[in-house]
């Protein structure tokens, strides 16, 4: 594998894990939404998934995102029987978002990044270094 191709494949995973972060932070901003109508469903956490890609060009295996996809998992509820979304029981279903699953979350998409990024440094200062002995 020449270095060019060790970019590509960081920047692969760069975009993946910056994709990550933007669902991140909508499932963040819309911790508090809820429906607008009694009964209604609110807000549903997003997921990101992987994904192995080839690259044609280079023959190279890289990282995207295969999908987006909701998490399943069941809304939890809050007695407030002044909202306009309450049931006829005053229950308010609140979105399926923990603030704190949601900020690891962040915190690895992060990492991930900066390993990234560290890969892409050592590869130009590698390419930098190659083409100084050819001077």
């Amino acid at each position: 594998m020449d270095l060019s191709n060790a970019m590509d494949i960081s920047a692969s995973g760069m975009d993946a894990q910056s994709l990550r972060l933007r669902v991140i932070a909508e499932n963040l901003a819309n911790v508090d939404t809820t429906g607008s109508t009694p009964g209604a469903d609110p807000y549903r956490r997003k997921t990101v998934t992987f994904g192995e890609t080839m690259d044609r060009q280079s023959g190279q295996s890289e990282v995207s995102v295969k999908e987006i996809g909701h998490d399943m998992a069941a809304f939890t509820t809050r007695y407030d029987p002044s909202h306009p979304a309450a049931d006829a029981s005053g229950y308010v279903k609140t979105p399926n978002v923990s603030s704190f699953v949601e900020l690891m979350d962040m915190r690895e998409a992060e990492r991930s990044y900066s390993a990234n990024l560290n890969v892409m440094q050592a590869t130009r200062s590698m390419m930098t270094r190659a083409i100084d002995l050819l001077k």
